[in-house]
């Protein structure tokens, strides 16, 4: 895994739109507003912020991307600025910018906002509800309403811990001596990496307030100022840690919550990562299995030996990276396309293409997964990075003991041998270890008193967060799992049995039964 590894951005089929539509107009056919009348309360001291105006505009000049200013043109959109405190603890002092995106119901039963989150860390919100606009999006009797969290997308000050030229190096890195220079060498590298995490997002206070913690508080301004009472909020994979924080911290302000592709906050960080890294080895042998039964598979016919064919393939990358046209295939990005490919299991035939390509001798179809995985196009990445190191270190347990991460690295590379590039574990210290930051949200059993009935979508065979990941949430908010039968990662707009029983719940609040199921 790479040094900056963690819970990744969903990718969520758009074509179940139209069902969305249908069922959401029909649950909601003479509904209204389902919460208590009673205000919610206002943190002391952040009165101004919560009785905010938002200015509501065009979209296309909180466009990053080509894609997202052809996106962001569309007239069904509108987008403002919130503004909230960079540090709650002061809140007359330096503020940070929260970019939101709303396309405004059409009923005149109209709910409420239905809040969405992406994932990450570091997903956009906005990103994420213009794609669903392109497919004609109706919310029935919701303002379907998505944020970029600070520091993320449009938002300001926006984290950043690398030039483009530094990525492409880091890219090309193994990073996997495990002698003492080797080690000292990575380390070096983490410790540049933090100083410039620093440097390019705009000072240390910028790193010390962008954790989860932040985002939930952002999150319930921006629930007062769209005029909510409470919130009716759905997050995928990452965006389930800041619905689950969000319930901790405000469980009277919550009117509706589905949380799809769980992770658990009581879950310690090398705990969920070794979970994520045999969820990915459990993929891959899935992959393995239905290439077999594939012409020509690039693993062999014998889904047993396939760990060692792949590695076979892509470890001679680390001495001798495959040139592709005036760039190179590193065993790195090899890696990465391949966990890429492990959130849908539409991408395997794409990925024996790509493999087949590989040997070969032509790298180009797994370099260009692993751009995409990058957000590499056009020749240039399209967004810093940043987001994904700097929250994961602040919501996670700092590691400064050089035995412990050579523990954890031996127990990851058992955990998935296809990732095993054979030299052994590194006990080099990561970049948080020299993140001169503490941790605002550390891995901790949730308190949840007074909280609704909530939804958690878990699929069993989700590599990115495992199965066992929704199990301990359902429990850990006293609500309702939904189990899914399937190798994706995340159900909601990829299922229609899914789909219809999440729109009923945001809709009138009607939940299913206990050990409700749906096949994939």
């Amino acid at each position: 895994m790479e040094r900056r590894g963690g819970t990744a951005r969903p990718r969520l089929a758009r074509g179940a739109v139209v069902l969305w539509c249908t069922l959401l107009l029909a649950a909601c056919a003479g509904a209204g507003p389902r919460v208590d009348a009673g205000p919610a309360v206002v943190p002391a001291g952040l009165e101004r912020f919560y009785a905010q105006t938002l200015e509501w505009g065009p979209c296309v000049g909180f466009a990053a991307t080509d894609e997202e200013r052809a996106d962001y043109q569309q007239p069904s959109l509108e987008c403002a600025r919130l503004d909230v405190p960079l540090d709650y603890a002061a809140p007359e002092g330096r503020l940070a910018s929260v970019a939101v995106m709303r396309v405004r119901t059409r009923s005149a039963e109209r709910i409420g906002s239905l809040v969405l989150n992406p994932g990450g860390p570091g997903g956009s919100g906005l990103s994420f509800v213009a794609g669903w606009a392109g497919d004609s999006l109706d919310g029935g009797p919701f303002d379907v309403v998505g944020f970029d969290p600070r520091g993320v997308g449009a938002s300001t000050p926006q984290l950043s811990c690398a030039t483009p030229p530094e990525r492409d190096a880091d890219r090309a890195d193994t990073d996997m001596d495990p002698s003492p220079e080797g080690v000292a060498q990575t380390e070096a590298e983490n410790r540049r990496y933090a100083e410039r995490c620093i440097e390019l997002s705009g000072g240390l206070d910028v790193l010390a307030n962008a954790g989860t913690r932040d985002v939930v508080r952002d999150l319930d301004v921006l629930r007062a100022v769209l005029g909510d009472r409470a919130l009716t909020y759905v997050g995928f994979s990452y965006g389930t840690r800041i619905g689950a924080l969000y319930a901790e911290a405000f469980p009277a302000n919550v009117r509706a919550m589905v949380l799809d592709g769980a992770v658990d906050p009581a879950q310690s960080a090398a705990e969920s990562s070794l979970a994520q890294i045999a969820g990915f080895q459990r993929a891959f042998e899935a992959f393995a299995t239905e290439c077999a039964a594939w012409p020509s598979c690039p693993l062999g016919v014998d889904p047993a030996a396939a760990t060692g064919a792949f590695q076979r393939l892509t470890r001679p990358l680390i001495a001798a990276p495959v040139a592709v046209g005036a760039r190179t295939l590193s065993y790195t990005d090899a890696v990465s396309a391949v966990i890429s490919s492990m959130y849908r299991s539409t991408e395997w035939p794409r990925l024996a293409d790509a493999l087949s390509a590989l040997a070969a001798g032509n790298g180009a179809p797994l370099l260009q997964m692993a751009d995409e995985w990058q957000d590499f196009a056009n020749g240039g990445y399209e967004r810093p990075e940043g987001a994904l190191q700097v929250v994961n270190c602040l919501d996670g347990d700092l590691v400064t003991d050089r035995a412990t991460v050579a523990d954890q690295a031996a127990k990851e590379l058992a955990a998935a041998p296809f990732a095993d590039p054979g030299s052994g574990p590194v006990a080099a210290l990561g970049a948080c270890a020299f993140l001169p930051v503490v941790p605002s949200n550390t891995p901790h059993e949730l308190r949840v008193e007074g909280l609704p009935p909530t939804l958690v979508v878990s699929t069993t065979g989700d590599a990115a967060t495992p199965y066992e990941a929704g199990v301990a949430l359902a429990a850990a908010l006293q609500g309702v799992l939904l189990t899914v039968e399937g190798d994706d990662h995340t159900a909601f707009l990829s299922n229609a049995c899914v789909d219809e029983i999440v729109v009923r719940y945001l809709a009138d609040l009607e939940l299913p039964a206990a050990g409700a199921r749906c096949a994939r």
